[in-house]
């Protein structure tokens, strides 16, 4: 039976755990907090995952909330200039809905899950001059830790991160008491756009304490949405996000005025500079760790891809490491093992960084057109479920303008 160390117990990392374990592989994972403080923490991270992404996780039976998390059916974006005044907006439907599960409620839950099944967890935080001894333990050594000194064991790869600084700082809560837009019932994710300024989220979830709206500022560095440096408490938090909703979102804070925090650990603040790595660590001569999901490919959460990525990558490797057998899992074989998942994850990277603006004048057709055309609408809508279908259609202006004539032509999609 093979061995497999999974150093970081997220997403990915606990995703391909409990594939691995499903398949009969002995493996242990590196947690550095237990469920419990997991689920007492502070909130991790927000996201939204997409069709594709949720069917990874039935297929291998780790869909546990899916009864109890909202349905998120569509998207709608607006475009706000001046701030205060919307310039024109659209809904994009999905075929198939999606969900937002609270890392805190997902994760403590399936690192439970692992354990109840039998799994290894060793509930201690991973350092670097630790990793080489681990390594000689296990046949595999997998990296999937996004946060701290780890991830500098995987050199930046220049190539392909156009970006050597942050290009928004994030500030998200947790809240509930929000109430439905009368015009759009229907859960959906909401995203609010201000040229130069940045952007603000809302998506509907499943946290702690039941359901909440989850809103995330991208804030511009140096602009009027980067205001949250001095980590405000909760109940500051939201006082000062619906300032800035009363002023930049008025449509918007006429919903949240009696919107709370869901618990004390409601807020988070941070931000970092989208980045990709080289996916093998190097210890040794001998020994070699492979990193995944965020470790290697760190996009900004701008297009909400970020939980997407981390299940596709835990799928990609799952597949490779079971059609890799008996045989050593050697450098060659993580950096292929890589690549199989760069295949679909730099489509994502090129849409999010060219989403990170100034936007191209052909994406700015491309949303205008989606507010007078359906269509449009929902295929805009719908790379989001799939960000591969964009290569097709909307990454250059040749493409784009293609597709918007034969749109006018009555002949598109």
């Amino acid at each position: 039976m093979r061995r497999i160390l999974i150093v970081g117990a997220g997403q990915s990392g606990l995703q391909l755990a409990l594939s691995l374990q499903s398949a009969g592989y002995e493996v242990t994972v590196m947690s550095a907090r237990t469920p419990e403080e997991i689920r007492g923490g502070r909130i991790m991270s927000t996201q939204c995952m997409f069709h594709p992404a949720l069917e990874v996780e039935r297929r291998h039976g780790l869909n546990q909330w899916e009864d109890r998390a909202p349905r998120i059916v569509a998207q709608r974006a607006t475009v706000s200039d001046p701030p205060g005044d919307i310039a024109f907006g659209f809904v994009g439907r999905w075929d198939s809905y999606a969900q937002s599960v609270d890392q805190r409620v997902k994760t403590a839950g399936w690192l439970e899950l692992f354990e109840e099944r039998g799994g290894e967890v060793v509930y201690h935080g991973a350092v670097t001059s630790e990793l080489e001894g681990l390594t000689a333990l296990y046949d595999l050594t997998v990296v999937a830790a996004g946060k701290g000194d780890l991830v500098d064991v995987f050199e930046r790869d220049a190539s392909r991160s156009p970006y050597d600084t942050l290009q928004r700082k994030l500030s998200c809560i947790y809240v509930r008491g929000m109430t439905p837009r009368p015009d759009y019932p229907e859960h959906h994710v909401r995203m609010a756009a201000f040229p130069g300024i940045g952007e603000l989220f809302f998506m509907p979830g499943l946290t702690t304490t039941g359901h909440a709206d989850i809103l995330l500022w991208e804030a511009v560095p140096g602009g009027p949405f980067d205001c949250w440096d001095d980590r405000p408490g909760p109940e500051a938090h939201l006082e000062r996000t619906l300032d800035l909703m009363r002023r930049y979102v008025p449509w918007e804070y006429e919903r949240a005025t009696d919107a709370r925090p869901t618990d004390e650990r409601s807020t988070l603040v941070g931000g970092y500079a989208p980045v990709v790595r080289h996916p093998v660590g190097r210890l040794s001569a001998a020994s070699h760790v492979l990193g995944m999901a965020d470790v290697v490919v760190a996009n900004d959460p701008v297009t909400g891809q970020g939980a997407n990525n981390a299940a596709h990558c835990a799928d990609i490797y799952h597949r490779a490491i079971l059609e890799r057998g008996d045989r050593p899992f050697d450098p060659q074989w993580m950096q292929e093992t890589f690549d199989a998942y760069w295949s679909y994850a730099r489509h994502v990277t090129d849409f999010t960084n060219m989403m990170l603006g100034p936007l191209p004048d052909h994406v700015q057709r491309v949303l205008a057109a989606a507010a007078d055309n359906d269509a449009v609408a929902y295929r805009f809508a719908k790379g989001y479920t799939d960000p591969t279908t964009f290569r097709d259609w909307f990454m250059d202006a040749g493409s784009a303008d293609a597709y918007l004539a034969s749109v006018d032509g009555g002949s598109a999609p």
